[in-house]
């Protein structure tokens, strides 16, 4: 059996609570790149040809970065927008990250990977690992097991990135899978909850937290409240704030382990608030983004 040299470069759970800390922020900023959503100014010829409509979509994102640099922590892109372009849509993914992380930012692709074997490692590999890795953290699907998940667990602590594992998802149909009922009386969710918080144990960093998170709706405050008694090293990823219903005040007991126990993302009431508004919409996700900011950190109790 071949075991791994620890690695010394700094853990993602330490550089998020950096980030946390310099900036008095929770955010992060979820990039659902739409061409139908996307402003006039910028579709031009994006219905013609993909690599037209990649460009749009990369110019989109760098604007909606340049926008809420300032008061987001992190970005998320969601990786399917961007593989709908094909080979030119995952061109303008690798530049939105690139540009996020030139702005300040970290990145949370947002791709819900998972899957055994070679084929775990290879997704570790395009996402998690290299010289200057594409992404700072992965979401990933914890149902297939433990086996496929130790290749993201590996690239974490080899080139210190962080992965959110899928436990209380903002849909409404993932109660059909997440809320069965166990024979001891508990939840499917609280179990995975449970295999999450050991499988985080050994990439603890310095402020406390782990790398292995997990991606917990803010559409489900009672869910948050539990998943944070049963994973207090994890740092949790919020989403569902805005367009989904769900307000800061609703994940305030997420925060009870460290103002960067929890990061809040937001993505639609940002990116495409403009479209509801009249604002330019540089300013008005800058506008969205700054308030949120505030709201949450307010929440949080720090």
């Amino acid at each position: 059996m071949q075991i791994e040299t620890p690695s010394a470069t700094k853990t993602f759970a330490d550089r998020v609570a950096e980030a946390v800390e310099h900036k008095g922020s929770q955010l992060v900023v979820g990039l659902d790149p739409r061409l139908d959503l996307l402003p006039v100014e910028l579709r031009g010829d994006a219905h013609v040809a993909r690599t037209a409509a990649a460009d749009a979509v990369a110019r989109f994102c760098g604007g909606i970065v340049d926008a809420v640099a300032p008061y987001a922590v992190a970005v998320k892109p969601q990786l399917a927008f961007f593989e709908a372009l094909g080979a030119d849509g995952l061109r303008a993914f690798e530049q939105t990250c690139e540009y996020a992380r030139s702005a300040g930012l970290l990145v949370i692709a947002d791709a819900k990977r998972g899957d055994i074997g070679s084929t775990a490692r290879a997704y570790a590999a395009a996402y998690l690992e290299g010289e200057t890795p594409v992404a700072d953290a992965l979401t990933v699907n914890p149902y297939l097991g433990r086996d496929s998940l130790d290749p993201f667990f590996g690239a974490c602590r080899r080139h210190g990135g962080g992965v959110f594992c899928l436990v209380k998802t903002s849909n409404e149909g993932g109660g059909d899978v997440q809320d069965v009922r166990l024979s001891d009386g508990g939840l499917l969710w609280q179990h995975v909850a449970r295999l999450v918080a050991e499988w985080g144990e050994d990439l603890i960093g310095e402020h406390g937290l782990s790398s292995v998170g997990a991606v917990v709706g803010a559409t489900h405050p009672r869910a948050i409240s539990e998943a944070r008694r049963l994973l207090p090293r994890s740092i949790l990823l919020l989403p569902g704030v805005g367009a989904q219903g769900a307000s800061p005040g609703d994940v305030a007991r997420a925060f009870t382990s460290g103002p960067a126990s929890a990061l809040v993302a937001a993505s639609r009431s940002i990116t495409y608030g403009f479209r509801s508004s009249g604002e330019d919409w540089r300013t008005g996700a800058s506008q969205e983004a700054a308030r949120l900011k505030t709201e949450i950190w307010a929440a949080s109790g720090w």
